[in-house]
């Protein structure tokens, strides 16, 4: 692609995003949303493969769907209440249609099926966008209006943490399996995100960092499938030793960064007198644990049978940029001890 107009894409990717962030009409809001989507379309769609081209397809559809619904939604409160103010939502039905909207934008459950075949008709450059960027335009949004019911956010985040946890057991494609850890993040954001918009945000930019430094590392290894994983030592011998830290943080276990959002959301919950919805999500963070060591076991377990000439690559000078994933990768698994400092900020 001619870098004038990735640059130009790029720009128009982060103004949609700023345009929602920063606007108070819902006409605005949808705009930017608009944009946003209409950026990332030729990014997904660069690479003149049939795959990517079906992934593009359907993540237009769905997007489409859900700023149409969107809209109407916000038209609606409009010719309700008399005004487009996002915080000023009162009548539950538009509510109700606005978080579903948005959910089906983030790829919540059980409106996610669309997220796990299109990430894995993108590229990793793509796909890391799709996860983590495009995540923040709709986040804030449903940050600012206020559910007259909890109990729907509660169905959906309990939801995409069990379907998460249970989509991605069988799955050897990475960038499935991604997908379904994106969709049991969100559930644990979505869980908390009524309660404490603190916390959930908090939660958002640790997943960014350890979905940055996944990404980062199959990347760096030409990973897609996990029978993959098991050549990767010949590539990088010492981010094979690091990555089932990073693995095992996404999981959530102590001490790595990753157990900080699940153990804030849980404590949460339980102040809240929500101990069975706590004990759920807990017990579903299970099932995602168990697909991250599978992913742990492929690639630092297992030895794929390799000739000599594949038994070279970490001689020879690797040419790729490697320090920000040091650097996500270190924060993925060292920064714990300083999450009072992140608590602290995240609460003035």
């Amino acid at each position: 692609m001619n870098p004038y107009i990735l640059m130009m894409l790029l720009f128009s990717l982060g103004l949609g995003t700023m345009m929602t962030f920063t606007s108070s009409h819902w006409l605005l809001a949808w705009m930017g949303l608009e944009i946003n989507t209409l950026a990332i379309i030729p990014l997904m769609a660069q690479h003149h493969h049939p795959r990517a081209m079906e992934a593009t397809t359907k993540y237009f559809l769905i997007q489409a769907t859900a700023a149409a619904t969107l809209l109407f939604a916000s038209i609606m409160n409009a010719w309700l209440t008399g005004q487009w103010e996002i915080k000023n939502m009162n009548h539950p039905l538009t509510i109700t249609m606005i978080t579903l909207a948005l959910a089906l934008k983030l790829g919540l459950a059980p409106m996610h099926a669309w997220l796990p075949d299109v990430l894995q008709g993108l590229n990793l450059n793509t796909g890391l966008i799709l996860a983590t960027w495009q995540k923040l335009a709709p986040f804030s949004l449903l940050i600012q209006i206020q559910p007259s019911s909890s109990h729907l956010l509660i169905l959906l985040g309990l939801s995409s943490t069990l379907v998460g946890g249970w989509g991605g057991l069988n799955q050897t494609q990475l960038r499935k399996v991604l997908a379904y850890s994106s969709i049991a993040h969100l559930g644990w954001m979505v869980l908390v995100i009524q309660f404490s918009p603190s916390i959930t945000l908090l939660t958002l930019l640790i997943y960014f960092v350890m979905t940055y430094s996944i990404f980062t590392l199959f990347k760096l290894n030409n990973s897609t499938n996990m029978n993959t994983l098991a050549s990767s030592w010949a590539y990088t011998p010492a981010l094979s030793a690091l990555a089932p830290m990073i693995f095992l943080s996404l999981g959530g276990l102590p001490p790595l960064l990753g157990f900080l959002p699940k153990w804030m959301i849980i404590q949460e919950l339980s102040n809240q007198n929500m101990a069975t919805v706590a004990t759920l999500a807990a017990l579903s963070a299970l099932l995602s644990l168990y697909f991250y060591l599978r992913l742990s076991h492929a690639l630092i377990l297992t030895i794929s049978p390799n000739n000599t000439t594949g038994t070279l690559p970490w001689r020879l000078p690797n040419l790729s940029t490697t320090m920000p994933l040091a650097i996500a990768s270190s924060m993925t698994t060292c920064l714990l001890p300083l999450s009072p400092l992140m608590l602290s900020i995240f609460m003035i």
